[in-house]
C-alpha cells in the first residue's frame, strides 16, 4: 500500500512538472546571480537552467558595471541550451525589450524619456534610453547650431521622443523641442511682466543684416535697425556691439507668437519735432549725401532730419542723367528746403535752386543780337544746337542758317564739333529757350536790295529770262517773275515772245515779300496806275475830252 501511495506521488510530481511551463525562447526571464568570475556573471534562470553574461552589459554608457552576486535581474532568453549545455541569455536584449515597452507607451503618452548621448553617427548623434539606442539629429540637439557636443556627451538629459517603429528598431528623439519647451514657459513668464512703452535693459546677442537681437532675461527681442536711431543706419554694426547691453523700449508686445519689438530711439527726442522751425522754406542748408537712387539723392541736413533732392532739382542743364553723375555719397552739398510735410516727415530739397537759373543769367548778359561763339553739339532735321556759356544749349533753325540757301542744303554745311558764330535772335527763360542764327551775322541782301522800295514804287528792271509764263526780271541783284496777265494792259501784248533778255522796263511793286524774299511787280499795273494819273490831270469822261486826246495831251506834256 506504502509503494502504491509513493508510485501515485511520484507520477503527480512528474505530471505536474511536464504540465509547469517551461520559460520560452525569445522572451525576458527572471535570474539570480550566484557567481561573477572572469568578467562575467553566472546567473541561475530556473528550470535547472544556467547562462553566463558579459559584465559590460550591465554598465550604462560610460559608466562601470554594478552587478554582485545575489542580484536579481531580468534577461533574455535566446537559446534555452547552447553546445555547452547552457542558456544563451543577454541582459541588453532584456534592457532592450523592457526599454521598448516603457518607451511606447511614453510616446503614446508625448512623455519625456530619459537619456544619455553616447555617441556621434552621420548626421547627428545616439542617444541610450535605458537599453534602446535612439537617433538625436543634429538640428534637434539645440535650439541654435551646436559647434561642440562635448559638454553634453554621457549626460542624462529628458528627450521628447518624435517617431519610432518596433519593427524596424528605429526611435528619433529631440533635445531641442524639450528646451523649447522650458524657453516657451520661461517666454511667457518674462513676456507678462513686460508693458508696450517700458524701458528696459537687455544685452545684444545677435546682428542680422536688418537689425538686433536682444536678450531681455529669457526672451529676445527684435531691435529692428530703422528702430536704433532717427538718422540712417546703414548696418546695426555701426551703433552696437555684440554683448553690449543697451537700455531699448518695448514698442509692441504680440500675445500670441510672443515676438516682442524694441527701439531705442524712442528713448531720444524726435529731430522732427523742431524741423519745421529750424528749416524755414526757400532757407539753404548744407548737407551730406546719404544715398543715391534711380529717382533722386537723400541728404542729411542733421542727424535723424534727411531730405530728398529729386532728380528734377539736381540741375538746370543735366537732364535725364542718374543723380550719382551730379553728386557723390558722402559729398557735402548746399541745398534748399522746397517743402515739409511734418506727418509724413518728408523734405523736399533743391540743389539746383542755390545757384542762377544760367537761362536769366545768359538773358542779362546776351540780348538780342549779342554775338555769340560755341561748339555743334547735335544735328537734328529742324536745326543746329549750339553750345554756350553756362552749359546750355542755343538752336539755330534751318530758316535762320542762309539767306541764299534752302535750309535742308544749308545744313549739310555743318557737323558735330564744329565751331560757329551766331547773332542771338530771342531769348525765353520760361521754356528755356534760345534762339540763334547764323544768316543775321551778315546784312539782309534783300532789306539792302530793295532798300526803301515798297507797294506802289515804280521800278526800273532788267529781263533775264523769257518763260511761257511770263518772265524773269533782276533787281539789284534780286530776282522776281512778272507772270503774263501782269505784262501789259491790252490783252494783245500779254505775250513773253514780245521781251528780250536784256530788256529794262518800268515796273509798279504790287508787293514786298519779306518772308519769302520776293518782290511782286507788274508792267500791267504801272500802265493802270499811268493812266488813273493821267485822266486826273487832264480831263475826265465828263468833259467830253476822249481818252486818245487826255494820253495825247500827257504824252507832249512828258
Amino acid at each position: 500500500m506504502c509503494a502504491k501511495a509513493t508510485m501515485e506521488e511520484f507520477e503527480a510530481l512528474l505530471n505536474e512538472s511536464f504540465e509547469m511551463d517551461t520559460p520560452e525562447e525569445g522572451s525576458v526571464v527572471k535570474g539570480k546571480v550566484i557567481a561573477v568570475e572572469n568578467g562575467q556573471a553566472i546567473i541561475d534562470v530556473g528550470y535547472k537552467m544556467e547562462g553566463r553574461v558579459d559584465l559590460k552589459e550591465f554598465a550604462n554608457p560610460g559608466e562601470a558595471p554594478e552587478i554582485a552576486e545575489g542580484d536579481e535581474v531580468e534577461v533574455y532568453l535566446r537559446a534555452a541550451e547552447n553546445a555547452r549545455g547552457e542558456a544563451v541569455i543577454s541582459r541588453e536584449m532584456a534592457r532592450r525589450e523592457e526599454a521598448w515597452d516603457r518607451l511606447e507607451k511614453a510616446y503614446a503618452d508625448d512623455a519625456r524619456v530619459e537619456g544619455a548621448i553616447f555617441g556621434r553617427v552621420k548626421g547627428g548623434f545616439t542617444v541610450d534610453l535605458g537599453g534602446a539606442v535612439a537617433f538625436l539629429p543634429g538640428s534637434q540637439v539645440d535650439v541654435r547650431p551646436v559647434r561642440d557636443a562635448g559638454p553634453l556627451m554621457g549626460l542624462k538629459q529628458p528627450f521628447q521622443i518624435l517617431k519610432m517603429d518596433r519593427r524596424r528598431g528605429n526611435i528619433v528623439v529631440s533635445r531641442r523641442a524639450i528646451l523649447e519647451e522650458s524657453r516657451a514657459e520661461q517666454r511667457a513668464e518674462v513676456i507678462g511682466n513686460l508693458s508696450e512703452g517700458q524701458a528696459v535693459e537687455g544685452v545684444v546677442k545677435n546682428i542680422t543684416e536688418y537689425g538686433a537681437f536682444v536678450d531681455l532675461g529669457g526672451v529676445d527681442g527684435l531691435l529692428h535697425v530703422t528702430d536704433m536711431a532717427w538718422r540712417r543706419v546703414n548696418h546695426p554694426s555701426e551703433i552696437l556691439t555684440i554683448g553690449e547691453t543697451i537700455k531699448v523700449q518695448v514698442i509692441k508686445i504680440n500675445k500670441e507668437t510672443h515676438r516682442i519689438s524694441l527701439g531705442m530711439k524712442q528713448l531720444q527726442d524726435d529731430p522732427w519735432d523742431l524741423v519745421a522751425a529750424k528749416y524755414p522754406l526757400e532757407s539753404v542748408h548744407t548737407g551730406r549725401v546719404t544715398n543715391i537712387t534711380d529717382y533722386g539723392a537723400f541728404v542729411e541736413l542733421e542727424p535723424g532730419v534727411e531730405g530728398l533732392v529729386h532728380v528734377s532739382e539736381m540741375s538746370w542743364t543735366k537732364k535725364n542723367v542718374h543723380p550719382g553723375k551730379i553728386v557723390s555719397t558722402s559729398q557735402e552739398v548746399e541745398v534748399m528746403v522746397l517743402e515739409i510735410d511734418s506727418a509724413k516727415r518728408r523734405v523736399s530739397l533743391g540743389l539746383k535752386q542755390t545757384m542762377r537759373n544760367p537761362w536769366e543769367v545768359f538773358a542779362e548778359t546776351h540780348p538780342a543780337g549779342t554775338e555769340v561763339e560755341g561748339e555743334v553739339k547735335n544735328i537734328t532735321e529742324f536745326g543746329l544746337f549750339i553750345g554756350l556759356d553756362g552749359e546750355i544749349d542755343g538752336m539755330v533753325h534751318l530758316s535762320d542758317i542762309s539767306w541764299d540757301e534752302r535750309g535742308e542744303d544749308a545744313i549739310q554745311n555743318f557737323k558735330k564739333g564744329d565751331i560757329v558764330r551766331a547773332v542771338v535772335s530771342e531769348v525765353d527763360t520760361d521754356k528755356e529757350r534760345i534762339s540763334l542764327s547764323i544768316k543775321a551775322l551778315e546784312g539782309d541782301p534783300f532789306a539792302e536790295a530793295i532798300g526803301g522800295v515798297k507797294r506802289g514804287s515804280i521800278i526800273t528792271v532788267e529781263v533775264t529770262a523769257i518763260e511761257d509764263g511770263g518772265i524773269e526780271v533782276e533787281y539789284e541783284g534780286m530776282k522776281s517773275f512778272i507772270r503774263r496777265s501782269d505784262l501789259s494792259r491790252d490783252r494783245a501784248e500779254q505775250r513773253p515772245e514780245r521781251f528780250s533778255v536784256g530788256n529794262k522796263m518800268d515796273v509798279r511793286v504790287t508787293n514786298v515779300d519779306s518772308k519769302s524774299r520776293r518782290l511782286g511787280l507788274s508792267i500791267k499795273a504801272r500802265e493802270i496806275a499811268e493812266e488813273k494819273e493821267a485822266v486826273e490831270q487832264y480831263g475826265s469822261s465828263d468833259s467830253g475830252a476822249s481818252l486818245g486826246d487826255i494820253l495825247g495831251a500827257a504824252l507832249k506834256k512828258d
